[in-house]
């Protein structure tokens, strides 16, 4: 019953019965036959010969089953917690929600930033409500005189603002921070770095706060301080070139490396490890020597340099590292700057401590960080020559430079280079090859800035020239009458 079972599958699949017997006989069912292998394959080709082999394989359509597809079970429901994300603003206190009633009382506003600054102020006081009523209705008269009026040309405001107390400024270099070896670019020339983005200032600093732990232990900020600054083989040893036996000598101070915190080992390991250098040092009666593997006194010469050179501790631009104390405790001020590998260090606060270059805290903070920069080493610079400048105009400014998410220079690589008029563009700089690009490319010029419309004589769309008035007669009620 098996075999005739068995038999019937393959007909029924289109096979000749009497290979179907032959094959069952065999031992191989129609299952056996379909999910056959190789070696398989070859077995029943002996029983049945090459060509009755070909025809039951393309009568059955030798396919193998598709393995069982596991049911999916349904994910399990997630249970998401709503967290409130944290405050940066400080909810409203006592006193200034009784400010905000009197005001909305008298149908006034104030921004919450004046209201916070009176509370600050009046902390501590106790002012009757009439004399804070009077105060808070002065305040809001006070704010609404200081606003900008519509259509007012604020940019030639600012630049007016900035530009003239520019010209009081010194170009001189100034000591910084009460340490005679250390400089820094104040006055004009860092104003100009400022508005001009440069990539690298020409006195990079960094103020580098710590942690709290730290902060107050002279010896914990010492070593942290030469763990910043950049250390190379020439400020700790002396590096001789012995042409005689084609070496060059690395004679180390033993005091210089007691204040890096460094060993003789440190400092083989380091210059084994240096380009150019593998492999070529070993240490020799107390001194580090590095053999000279060609008999090329170019070669020699090159070794030495590179020698003098090998950074061995510190974090590279960090040149010098000062230490000095701020209030209560200590921070510390480099020479050089590398905000990104700074703040990895786990000794520092990474929210107080800051460098002079913009370009690098856009790189490593991002644009709102770069705009607070620009903001604070403007400010900072102005007020250090004595003069005080609203900051709203630096702000504007620091707006322009940095409102489409990259810091942009304000000259003709910059935002002035960028203007949507030509007239603008030309009038400038280089005006005849702006002119000249313009007319081969066809740019139109919607004269609707300031410069343009004066070259061309039309009234400019600030101030009263924005507005249009018209004039309607009034109608004389019943006519004219004779």
């Amino acid at each position: 019953m098996v075999a005739k079972g068995a038999v019937a599958v393959f007909t029924r699949k289109g096979v000749d019965e009497k290979v179907a017997k032959e094959l069952v006989d065999s031992g191989y069912t129609y299952t056996k036959v379909a999910r056959a292998d190789e070696k398989t394959l070859r077995k029943i080709e002996k029983i049945l010969g090459e060509r009755k082999l070909k025809k039951v394989l393309s009568a059955i359509k030798t396919k193998e089953r598709a393995p069982k597809m596991k049911v999916a079970k349904p994910p399990k429901k997630v249970k998401v917690s709503k967290k409130q994300l944290p405050s940066k603003i400080d909810p409203p206190g006592a006193l200034e929600q009784k400010m905000v009633k009197m005001l909305a009382k008298s149908g006034l506003e104030l921004p919450r930033a004046v209201l916070q600054e009176f509370v600050a102020r009046l902390d501590g006081t106790d002012m009757p409500d009439k004399t804070l009523d009077k105060v808070l209705k002065l305040a809001h008269e006070r704010f609404e005189g200081h606003k900008i009026d519509p259509n007012e040309s604020v940019g030639i405001i600012a630049a007016q603002s900035i530009g003239e107390p520019g010209t009081q400024m010194t170009m001189r270099t100034f000591h910084y921070a009460g340490v005679a070896e250390m400089n820094v670019t104040l006055g004009l020339p860092r104003l100009i770095e400022i508005v001009d983005a440069r990539r690298v200032p020409s006195t990079p600093i960094m103020e580098i706060h710590l942690a709290e732990n730290i902060r107050n232990d002279l010896d914990k900020v010492r070593a942290m301080a030469s763990d910043v600054e950049r250390t190379t083989v020439i400020d700790i040893a002396d590096v001789e070139t012995d042409i005689g036996s084609m070496e060059v000598k690395v004679k180390l101070d033993k005091r210089k490396m007691g204040r890096k915190s460094l060993t003789p080992e440190d400092v083989l390991k380091r210059i084994s490890k240096a380009k150019g250098l593998k492999g070529l040092a070993e240490m020799r009666e107390g001194m580090i020597v590095v053999r000279c593997d060609e008999p090329s006194f170019k070669k020699l010469l090159r070794l030495s340099e590179d020698t003098k050179h090998t950074p061995i501790k510190g974090i590279e631009g960090i040149h010098r590292a000062v230490i000095r104390k701020v209030g209560n405790h200590y921070v510390v001020y480099t020479e050089g700057s590398n905000l990104e590998k700074v703040l990895e260090m786990e000794q520092v606060d990474k929210t107080l401590t800051t460098t002079n270059s913009t370009l690098e805290i856009f790189e490593v903070l991002g644009i709102e960080a770069a705009r607070n920069s620009i903001i604070n080493e403007a400010t900072k610079t102005l007020e250090e020559q004595g003069l005080t400048v609203d900051i709203r105009h630096i702000m504007l400014v620091s707006d322009l430079m940095t409102n489409d998410g990259d810091v942009k220079a304000i000259g003709r690589h910059g935002i002035s280079g960028r203007k949507f008029s030509v007239l603008a563009r030309a009038a400038f700089e280089i005006t005849s090859a702006h002119l000249l690009r313009a007319g081969m490319t066809g740019e139109v010029d919607a004269l609707e800035g300031v410069v343009e419309n004066i070259i061309v004589g039309q009234p400019v769309t600030v101030g009263t020239g924005a507005v249009n008035l018209i004039w309607t007669p009034a109608k004389k009620k019943g006519g004219d009458k004779a």
